[in-house]
């Protein structure tokens, strides 16, 4: 008699759900975010630094929530998020840089739920089905890439909202669209079983510990003494986050660069990029991920992606250079993300996951916060210069992968 198919935790949709809404927000916003710039010299430095802020805050942010989210479960940490981002929504209904910055930092404060969000995909994950639904969070993250802009683009459309009223009339979808998400957040069901809870004292070693980057070095280096490689995927995972410092880079790069698009143009283009990822994601994480050798995919799509990436600052004024580049885009470089995730996840266990995703992610914020900082120094020189550094980085995630010793869980064979 043959096995019924296992029956998929009900979680876990609510999970996508929330995480859905929650890029569809951010991305949204995407499109209007150079009218908080407008009429500022070096608007592309503005720019820079909210994404520095947002990121960058995320250093000590990310491993607190993470072990918040181990000790007294994931669902309260998806609640304090949710809330978090309908508050900082809210600022920014001033369409000013002021409101612009402190939106970024806000915002950046509750954005480790997505350290908890990995953690409770893998808490009810079956491990035959770990690369699965992490591939499908990345396919869920890339729709919602597409559907933000969709939605700011189609609200601009629909309504021929006029130039000066179109950053407001997104933001407030935007704080509609949070206050759902508070709905959707509140009624989780928690994912993590048992939490042990944390002291205050904990807490507080904590948050001490976040803010010295070289603590946090050394807290990744007993982890990986626990689950050896570990740390060597956190590289990866830094170095991949360097290169696509260029999707917050893109909305500066296709305003104030030769390709002069405006917000519905901007929109149209991530419709396509996201809707593209969408597919190729969801195909190739339910069909191929867990029956390839991960390690050497990761080395090949690194490979071929690189030359992309500096492809964009070649460009000039073509839309249609653009959209050939980003297709290949999506068949490469945009597929390491979820590979990289679920190596890692194999390396956790309920007792410490939110902690060793929160670690992972307040690194990446690091990553992120120098890849702004060094991204925002070159467009001021030339506003192509960016995507040389992005394709370096890209370039160092195949020579780590290469550098990789195999293991089992780094090597699996075909069928």
């Amino acid at each position: 008699m043959s096995t019924p198919p296992p029956v998929r935790d009900r979680r876990l949709i609510h999970i996508y759900a929330i995480i859905f809404i929650d890029v569809v927000v951010g991305s949204a916003i995407g499109p209007v975010l150079p009218e908080f710039v407008k009429g500022r010299p070096q608007p592309q430095l503005w720019l820079a630094l909210g994404t520095a802020l947002f990121l960058g805050v995320q250093l000590f942010s990310a491993p607190l929530l993470g072990k918040l989210s181990d000790g007294y479960g994931r669902r309260p940490i998806f609640i304090v998020s949710a809330v978090g981002t309908f508050l900082a929504d809210c600022l920014l209904i001033p369409i000013t840089l002021g409101s612009q910055l402190a939106n970024r930092f806000s915002d950046g404060l509750t954005n480790g739920m997505y350290a908890t969000v990995r953690s409770a995909i893998t808490d009810i994950s079956p491990k035959e089905e770990l690369f699965r639904n992490l591939g499908i969070e990345g396919a869920i993250l890339s729709l919602g890439f597409v559907i933000g802009p969709a939605a700011s683009g189609l609200l601009l459309t629909s309504f021929d909202v006029v130039e000066g009223d179109q950053a407001r009339v997104v933001v407030i979808m935007a704080v509609v669209l949070s206050a759902v998400n508070m709905l959707l957040s509140y009624t989780l069901r928690e994912t993590h079983a048992n939490p042990s809870g944390v002291s205050t004292e904990a807490l507080k070693t904590e948050l001490i510990n976040s803010l010295n980057v070289w603590r946090i070095w050394s807290r990744l280096s007993a982890k990986d003494r626990k689950y050896p490689g570990l740390k060597r995927l956190v590289l990866m995972q830094l170095a991949l986050t360097m290169s696509t410092g260029y999707y917050f880079y893109f909305v500066t790069f296709a305003s104030f660069g030769a390709l002069q698009l405006d917000a519905k143009g901007i929109s149209y283009f991530f419709m396509y990029f996201g809707a593209l990822s969408v597919g190729i994601n969801y195909v190739f994480y339910t069909y191929f991920a867990d029956r390839i050798n991960q390690r050497r995919g990761i080395i090949w799509f690194a490979v071929l992606g690189a030359p992309v990436l500096a492809g964009y600052g070649f460009i000039g004024d073509s839309v249609l250079w653009l959209y050939i580049l980003v297709t290949i885009d999506c068949l490469t470089l945009s597929l390491i993300q979820g590979l990289i995730e679920g190596l890692m996840a194999q390396r956790t266990t309920d007792e410490d996951r939110g902690e060793v995703f929160g670690i992972n992610q307040a690194l990446q914020g690091l990553a992120s916060f120098g890849t702004t900082v060094v991204f925002g120094a070159l467009s001021l020189l030339d506003l192509r210069l960016p995507f040389g550094w992005f394709a370096i980085c890209l370039a160092l995630v195949a020579w780590l992968a290469w550098q990789t010793r195999p293991t089992p869980a780094t090597e699996t064979s075909p069928n």
